[in-house]
């Protein structure tokens, strides 16, 4: 058999007959008897015999390692070659020569034991022979003859061996290992995960996992090795009987606050594990009563849920598999009927708990108390505890939302109810908490009040806001020190004296309204809109003096603009009281208010205080008016008021009139503006026949007007030489024409800007829609000179 020949080679292979040195092989043996210890001749011998049969390899090699058996090449190239030869081979049918091999790797440690390759091809070659002893004690020998720094590739080869061997050899051997890389204890871990040793790696779990200097080689966080405790733990709970498996969880609890409620969960599923049902029930009670998250709080929960799902689904399979059998048992469906009432009632306590998660993050949050309430519904008893729980839980001063509408809304409950005196109380103790804001305070005594008057109670509803609003001993404290009790400074809150204010022009006497109002601007707490409620109530009762009065108090109380918005209210109601009867008042309260007007807010008054004039006074005075304003309005209204100016002296006096006022309009108006109040003054001059006093204009005005960017002013110009000028005032006005441009091509930074003012020019012409009649054009007989020479 072709097997059998090919075993008895590997068998025979240490034959050493004289017969195998051939012709060739001579000149080598002669120089091994020459040089019998010399490396290079045995290896020019094995090199010459490469092509030659295993017997001839081998017998030079025995012959070679007997003579130098310290060599580690010729043993290295030897033991290569033996196992070469059972590469592929059934340890148990070549098992006489799988031993010799292992004889050889015997011989050669017996120098060669510090040679760490030679360890690992023998512990490698016995690994593949399955001899499990031998092949560990092999490893112990290389553990022991080698240096330390050598073991590391020992313990790579020597660990796969055990995790292929597994028992309590493997784990043996991790145990050693561990002696030296204490770090490596995860890999044990899983070893005995795998070898179903529970309650060890549990326990060696629980060690890392409490050991603040441990780092996983895995990237293991501590919760993820805690975590994994606790599945090993609730999965496999009958097996663990070293470790108290709660008190872990527990602890776990407390440190990993971001993952509590799969902590939670863990530790009820190890009690359901166990079939300790009303402990896993208790733990999710416990947990959903004790969460700071809503996510927590859905994961226990929900966990919760399925669980009574599950118990109640197998009751139910049991009461059907009883009824197919004609079977009863009342104490099981008793305690299903329990377990379905206990599960409605837990569906139903949901929005309760939830509200309970986000009361325990923040116990001062008033909106989260108010969705309590809300919940109660109609439970009157629970609506009580909790609206008493709430105000006796928050913080005033750290409260999240309007503390002062959850006593309002205590109160209304009682008021609903038909309890009054019960709800004044509520009212009664909540003016007395520090609230956070004074307009807290002061909303709940407007809310008190309100509630009287609903109920008609007007003398009461009086009586509390003259309480809410008496001043301390110390009026001068500050309205926004935080540092001073709100009770103290709700009498300068301007909601509160507002709500007073209307409740007693409802239901008060003037004098008792007058009072209040005084009260507010004795105070200085008063705004613009009180002086003005006040006079008009003082008007409506035809205290028409008084009323005027309160206008000069408040123009004295604020500042412009707040001030020229009284002066104009007060200016119109004075004038509609006595028109002209006292102008002599009237003037002084006009000067009065352009005294120290500012210039943007002038203009309406001086408009009012001419119309005044114009009306009752003397024209010529009104002029000086208009005159005064020209000069102190702002720029943005100085163009608008010479126009007004100049229509009224036209009006009172005359065209020729407003001669002075042009003038001095072109002289103190912008440039744009200038060129618009010249053109309009060429007009007049050409109304008034005094044709070379316009073409004066027109040239002083050119001086304004680039060519480039106006061109409607020199048409305009244009257009007046030929309906009233010859040939030379036309040429004239080209000459002029050509050195105002060449002086604006002078500018430097003007090139830039007639962008800007040609765009402004055309939006002018696109507003104004104005056609003066000195721009029509004469018939074809006037001059007709072209200014093509431009």
């Amino acid at each position: 058999m072709p097997g059998q020949n090919l075993k008895s080679n590997v068998d025979n292979d240490d034959s050493s007959s004289l017969f195998m040195i051939s012709e060739e092989d001579i000149a080598y043996e002669e120089d091994l008897l020459r040089n019998p210890y010399t490396l290079k001749s045995w290896l020019r011998y094995l090199d010459h015999k490469s092509n030659s049969s295993l017997q001839h390899k081998i017998f030079i090699y025995e012959r070679a390692v007997k003579e130098l058996p310290g060599s580690y090449k010729l043993w290295k190239a030897y033991l290569d070659l033996r196992r070469s030869i059972l590469k592929g081979k059934n340890p148990v049918s070549f098992a006489p020569a799988y031993e010799k091999v292992n004889n050889c790797f015997e011989r050669a440690l017996v120098l060669l034991h510090k040679m760490p390759r030679i360890w690992l091809d023998y512990c490698h070659f016995l690994i593949n022979q399955g001899y499990v002893t031998k092949t560990r004690r092999v490893f112990d020998r290389a553990l022991r003859a080698l240096p330390i720094t050598q073991h590391s590739r020992v313990w790579e080869l020597y660990l796969r061996f055990a995790r292929l061997v597994g028992g309590e050899t493997s784990l043996r051997i991790y145990k050693r290992y561990l002696q030296l890389e204490p770090d490596h204890v995860e890999e044990y871990v899983d070893l005995l995960i795998s070898l179903k040793r529970y309650d060890e790696a549990t326990t060696k779990l629980a060690v890392i996992a409490n050991d603040d200097k441990f780092k996983s080689l895995h990237g293991k966080s501590k919760y993820q090795l805690w975590m994994e405790l606790c599945d090993i733990a609730c999965k496999h709970p009958t097996e663990i009987k070293t470790l108290n498996i709660e008190p872990i969880i527990r602890d776990g609890i407390k440190r990993f606050t971001d993952q509590v409620g799969k902590l939670w969960n863990s530790l009820a599923r190890y009690w359901i594990m166990q079939n300790q049902f009303e402990k896993a029930r208790d733990v999710y009670e416990e947990g959903i009563n004790s969460v700071m998250t809503v996510r927590d709080f859905t994961q226990v929960f929900d966990a919760y849920a399925e669980f009574e799902e599950s118990v109640i689904t197998s009751k139910m399979e049991l009461v059907a598999e009883r009824a197919e059998d004609g079977e009863q048992d009342p104490e099981e469906d008793l305690d299903l009927d329990l377990r379905l009432m206990r599960f409605e009632k837990l569906m139903d306590r949901r929005p309760f708990l939830v509200n309970d998660v986000l009361l325990r993050q923040n116990p001062n949050n008033v909106s989260e108390w108010e969705k309590r309430v809300a919940l109660w519904k109609d439970n009157a008893e629970k609506i009580v505890e909790t609206y008493t729980t709430a105000i006796a839980t928050i913080n005033p001063k750290k409260a999240t939302g309007k503390l002062n509408q959850l006593w309002v809304n205590f109160a209304k409950f009682y008021e609903k109810g038909g309890n009054l005196e019960t709800a004044r109380a509520v009212f009664e103790k909540g003016v007395l908490v520090n609230f956070k804001s004074v307009n807290d305070l002061a909303d709940l005594w407007c809310e008190y009040a309100e509630m009287e008057l609903r109920h008609e109670n007007f003398d009461r509803a009086a009586e509390i806001m003259g309480r809410a609003t008496a001043p301390p001993k110390n009026t001068k404290v500050s309205y926004h020190d935080e540092s001073i009790p709100v009770q103290n400074r709700v009498f300068k809150a301007l909601k509160l004296w507002s709500f007073y204010v209307d409740l007693e022009e409802s239901i008060g006497s003037v004098e008792s309204t007058r009072a209040v109002y005084d009260r507010v601007l004795d105070l200085k707490i008063a705004t613009p809109q009180i002086i003005i409620n006040y006079a008009a109530f003082l008007e409506e009762n035809k205290y028409f003096e008084e009323s005027f009065k309160v206008y000069e108090r408040g123009v004295e109380l604020f500042n412009h603009p707040v001030a020229f918005e009284i002066w104009n209210i007060y200016l119109s109601k004075f004038l509609e009281r006595f028109g002209g009867s006292k102008l002599e008042r009237a003037r002084d309260l006009f000067e009065q208010a352009l005294e120290k007007c500012p210039a943007k807010f002038a203009k309406p008054l001086y408009l009012m205080y001419g119309k005044l004039e114009e009306e009752h006074g003397l024209a010529k005075h009104a002029m000086k008016i208009y005159d005064r304003a020209t000069r102190a309005v702002s720029d943005e209204d100085r163009f608008e008021m010479f126009n007004f100016y100049i229509a009224k002296a036209s009006a009172s006096f005359g065209i020729a009139s407003t001669r002075e006022i042009y003038e001095r309009s072109v002289e103190v108006l912008p440039d744009h503006q200038a060129r618009e109040m010249c053109m309009r003054y060429a007009e007049l001059e050409v109304k008034l026949g005094e044709i070379d006093r316009a073409r004066a204009l027109y040239a002083f005005g050119s001086q304004f007007c680039d060519p480039r960017i106006v061109p409607t002013f020199w048409k305009i110009w244009e257009n007046f030489e030929i309906k009233h000028g010859n040939e030379d005032t036309y040429k004239e006005m080209l000459r002029i024409k050509r050195s105002v441009q060449a002086q604006y091509n002078t500018e430097v930074n003007f090139i830039s800007a007639q962008m800007i003012a040609t765009r402004q020019e055309q939006q002018q012409q696109e507003t104004e829609s104005k056609a003066p009649a000195s721009t029509e054009v004469a018939g074809s007989g006037e001059i007709d000179i072209d200014d093509m020479d431009l």
